[in-house]
This record gives structure tokens, sequence and C-alpha cells, in this order.
């Protein structure tokens, strides 16, 4: 069995502003990366990614970007000295709402694995939640969720 999961979100904004609150470092840190984010996320770059409520920086790499349409990364499993890759795609529904879909997969097919997908499952699902807070009512929703 391949462990890979997907989640996804409605955001009633404008594709291109959904897309920036994710590339854009200092956008990133208002509602998710709450330790910081080193760099946008461009194609090829590694970039680190720090949170105050789980300390220190987890670098990420960028795998492919596509504006307004898809960003691929790939980052250390919790679980092992393997990477897996996490795709982000962006759909503009109309033109004041988007869908963003986050996949991610390459977990090891062990206990460990399956838990540590169950955890970046969970993770994912925080960040698409705090993405449509931070956009729709402009609060920070990560700040009191730990």
């Amino acid at each position: 069995m391949e462990l890979k999961f997907s989640e996804y979100a409605k955001i009633r904004k404008p594709v291109a502003e959904v897309f920036a609150a994710v590339v854009d470092p200092a956008k990133l840190s208002k509602y998710f990366t709450t330790g910081g984010a080193s760099a946008p996320l461009v194609e090829g770059a590694t970039v680190t990614w720090d949170f105050a409520d789980f300390p220190g920086a987890f670098p990420v790499r960028v795998r492919q970007v596509v504006p307004n349409r898809l960003i691929v990364l790939e980052w250390q499993a919790a679980d092992g000295k393997y990477d897996t890759r996490v795709r982000i795609s962006f759909e503009a529904l109309d033109s004041g709402s988007s869908k963003i879909q986050i996949a991610e997969s390459g977990w090891k097919e062990t206990q460990a694995g399956l838990e540590a997908s169950y955890g970046n499952c969970y993770g994912w699902m925080n960040f698409l939640c705090c993405l449509k807070v931070w956009l729709e009512q402009g609060l920070s929703l990560r700040e009191s969720f730990f």
C-alpha cells in the first residue's frame, strides 16, 4: 500500500493572491511558519521553514514552480533519512475564489512511515485552515492553535 494523501480547501480569494500567500515568505510567516521562512519559493532553491511551536528549521527543496498553478517541494520524512514529495496545486474557481490542493507521498511502508504520513496530513490540513482564515478574515489561527 502506497502511503500518500491529498487535502484541499476552497478560499474566497483570487488564485494569484492565494499563490502569493504560499510563495512569499513574509506572507507565509503571518499564518504558518511562525518562526519564519528564509526565502521565496523559487524553483531550484532550498529554503528553510521554522515554527515557533515546533522549534528547528526544516529545509524545503523547491523542485518546480508554475505561477498560480503548481508548487512541488521535497523535504525529509519525519521517520527517516529519505524525502517525501509535496505537490501544491492552485485552481481558479471563478474571479474571486480558488481551490488549493496539497498532496504528499513517498513514505516508507512501515509503521513509522504510516505515523509520519498521518502527522503531515494533519499539518497540511492545519496549513489550509490557517491560510483560509488569514486570507479571508485577516486572523492568525496558528498563533492560538498550538
